[in-house]
């Protein structure tokens, strides 16, 4: 069967480890003048309801070169789901995952519940959650392209981010060890098992997949997670050597990784990038209440196609 002709071919992208000739291009230019600090990740904007041109301009030239943007807005603590929704609208975001714990609205509303099915799951608690790609656990063709982040309220201490452009995670790994890319695309490399809820029956079947893969258009996916439990791994030597030099990457101080807190009225934009979340503690005035959107899109005018890093 040929291939549709909107559909290259995957040899053809730079994240395929068989292409030589495009990847060094790729890198070099991926990694000329990229940002030093969080701070250069941010934009100031008004109010994304109504996100002018020049904002969704600068919004959108950080986030074709890191995957990321970061926006402080003057809603402060207005919670209205529009906020978030409207800003990725804007940027060509559509297809929200309405998962089982979500808002009416698609959105998630991140705060600390004490009571319910939802005091069981770690983003409704205040514990720290280790790095990750959002949705890792979904079916391979409902994977998240998008994931964007809004805060209504910041908690009293703590709740920093830590966030790592998932390319040049693989830019890492892969001038550490072309092989080791070869392992982490390997389609059992990373197993999510099944979850069975109360009464025995399955609410979500395993899911065995890469943690890279390439998309149609050419761009390149992550699908991960640092936890250990509920997860089984690939034991093969190469592929545990690969996943332990990412986590070393992950835990260690790199350069590449930006630390960071936001509050009211900021907010992540993102082509689900790696991330985690510190522990924290509320009290009285301060109770953290992020909104949380994920798009089985990608943000819009970020393909390889359409930025400058080729």
């Amino acid at each position: 069967m040929s291939r549709p002709q909107h559909m290259p071919d995957p040899v053809s992208s730079p994240f395929h480890p068989d292409n030589t000739d495009h990847y060094p291009r790729w890198r070099d230019q991926k990694l000329q003048n990229y940002p030093e600090s969080l701070g250069d990740l941010l934009v100031e904007i008004n109010d994304p309801r109504t996100l002018r041109d020049s904002e969704h301009k600068a919004l959108l030239q950080r986030c074709r070169k890191t995957n990321m943007a970061l926006y402080a807005s003057n809603t402060g603590d207005d919670p209205d789901p529009a906020i978030p929704l409207s800003l990725g609208q804007r940027f060509g975001l559509h297809t929200l995952n309405h998962n089982w714990l979500a808002d009416e609205t698609g959105l998630t509303s991140l705060t600390v519940r004490d009571t319910g099915v939802r005091q069981n799951y770690i983003p409704y608690t205040n514990r720290a959650i280790n790095w990750h790609t959002d949705g890792y656990y979904n079916a391979l063709d409902r994977q998240i392209g998008a994931l964007n982040l809004h805060v209504v309220q910041q908690a009293a201490r703590g709740g920093e981010n830590t966030l790592l452009d998932h390319e040049i995670a693989y830019i890492l790994l892969r001038e550490k060890n072309p092989e080791y890319i070869r392992a982490l695309m390997a389609p059992g490399v990373m197993t999510i098992p099944a979850r069975i809820d109360e009464g025995g029956s399955v609410a979500r079947p395993e899911v065995a997949g890469p943690i890279f893969s390439i998309l149609p258009s050419g761009d390149l996916h992550m699908r991960y997670t640092i936890r250990v439990n509920n997860v089984m791994w690939a034991d093969d030597p190469l592929s545990r050597e690969a996943l332990s030099y990412l986590q070393n990457i992950l835990e260690g101080d790199s350069p590449w990784i930006f630390h960071g807190r936001l509050e009211s009225g900021m907010g992540l934009v993102s082509n689900n990038v790696l991330h985690d979340r510190a522990a924290f503690s509320d009290d009285d005035q301060h109770k953290r209440h992020y909104y949380r959107a994920r798009y089985f899109d990608r943000l819009a005018g970020t393909g390889m196609s359409e930025t400058s890093a080729q």
